[in-house]
């Protein structure tokens, strides 16, 4: 029986000749496995023929937006994943969704391994390999780019010499990589890290500089979740889908970072998340009224290691797994409203509302009826400073 490989597909240029350049290399049949994240552009059925055009024996698609948003993307919402502060993950999350579906395929089709179309030094080859190894522990894995001499200019003469059905000479000057929760662009003259980036960067934003009128949104979110904006009920899709229009209308979501890559170099990228920052900003200041502050503060350092395991490839990791189990712990009580104003380029939370708060007007007011009493506060001092005081006494006995 004829060695089957299952290759992740874009559609795209690289991806289309490596069905042809990896049966030629390895022998064997290929089967093309196309995934929607919500990446937009061509129809699955068209990326489907493409790929059969191109040689596969049998093209796989799935429509995952739903799935990618549900159960990946809210997770990542819930523990406000910003890798070093500032990117929300945009093309980590969606790698393990695209893994669970080629070793999906690989099983159906009976295949043994699995190939996909990434260099040897970025971050997704990683993503892929450790996800596929963990799913699929019998999959090998090939990437044509690293381990079969795949270049560009190779990829061009080849789909001309055959015929494939693929444009060759558009030459974008970015490496973009695209889906519902945000859009990422390197490469170019953006390797420059002096250069700025220039307006055709930018596809999921308009420019904050020339802002239409302030735009107010109120987004309802039940356990961590949003479940309708300005009062209209939405799916996790479907919320993401709005505010990526409505944020990125005005300049919202804009990251230019010089960002630590896994395999250990520094890297310039531009990511567009118009929708992901105005959740994650939206969702962190519901937090701060409802999550209890030593809970609140021991999240922050979960949720940074469980960014951490994400964008290094861990999703399917026991570690992740177990924060996932206190993620979703502390998020019981994470249900209310939060009133925002898209503008110049900000998500400003203006408003908050919740019937699970924890702010206590009566507690909090310095105005009559405030119910603190401030008699214990002195006591408290006392003690809580206490064993500063007596190390501070033992210092000065010992001439420090």
């Amino acid at each position: 029986m004829t060695e089957r490989i299952v290759l992740a597909y874009s559609g795209g240029l690289d991806t289309s000749v490596a069905i042809g350049w990896i049966a030629e290399a390895t022998g064997a049949e290929v089967i093309a496995v196309a995934v929607d994240v919500g990446q937009g552009g061509e129809s699955l059925e068209e990326i489907r023929q493409r790929a059969l055009d191109c040689g596969a024996v049998e093209a796989y698609v799935a429509d995952a937006r739903e799935e990618f948003a549900n159960e990946y993307c809210m997770p990542a919402l819930k523990a406000n994943a910003l890798y070093m502060d500032a990117y929300p993950l945009v093309s980590a999350v969606s790698r393990p969704v695209i893994v669970k579906h080629l070793v999906a395929a690989a099983r159906e089709f009976g295949a043994t391994t699995v190939a996909h179309g990434c260099t040897g030094k970025g971050n997704d080859q990683v993503r892929f390999e450790v996800g596929i190894q963990t799913l699929g522990p019998d999959l090998r894995c090939i990437a044509p780019v690293r381990d079969l001499a795949l270049t560009r200019d190779k990829a061009i003469t080849f789909a001309e010499e055959h015929n494939l059905p693929i444009q060759t000479t558009k030459k974008n000057p970015f490496s973009i990589d695209q889906n519902v929760w945000g859009r990422a662009v390197e490469t170019g003259f953006l390797e420059d890290i002096w250069n700025g980036p220039t307006k055709d960067v930018y596809e999921y934003t308009d420019s904050p500089e020339f802002s239409p009128v302030a735009d107010e949104v109120t987004i309802t979110f039940r356990e961590g979740i949003p479940v309708a904006i300005d009062g209209v009920a939405v799916t996790p899709l479907q919320a993401i889908e709005q505010l990526n229009r409505r944020a990125g209308a005005q300049g919202v979501g804009r990251i230019d970072i010089v960002e630590d890559r896994l395999v250990g170099i520094k890297s310039r990228e531009i990511y567009e998340a118009p929708g992901a920052m105005a959740l994650i900003a939206a969702h962190r200041e519901l937090e701060n009224v409802t999550v209890e502050r030593e809970q609140a503060r021991f999240k922050k350092t979960v949720g940074q290691r469980w960014t951490e395991l994400v964008y290094d490839g861990q999703w399917f990791s026991p570690l992740k797994r177990s924060l996932d189990t206190f993620i979703d712990d502390t998020q019981k009580y994470v249900s209310g409203d939060i009133r925002m104003d898209l503008h110049g380029g900000r998500a400003t939370v203006t408003g908050r509302r919740s019937e699970t708060s924890l702010y206590d007007f009566n507690l909090a007011t310095y105005d009559t009826g405030d119910t603190f009493d401030q008699s214990m506060a002195r006591g408290f001092i006392e003690i809580f400073g206490l064993s500063s005081k007596v190390a501070s006494g033992r210092d000065e006995r010992a001439g420090r």
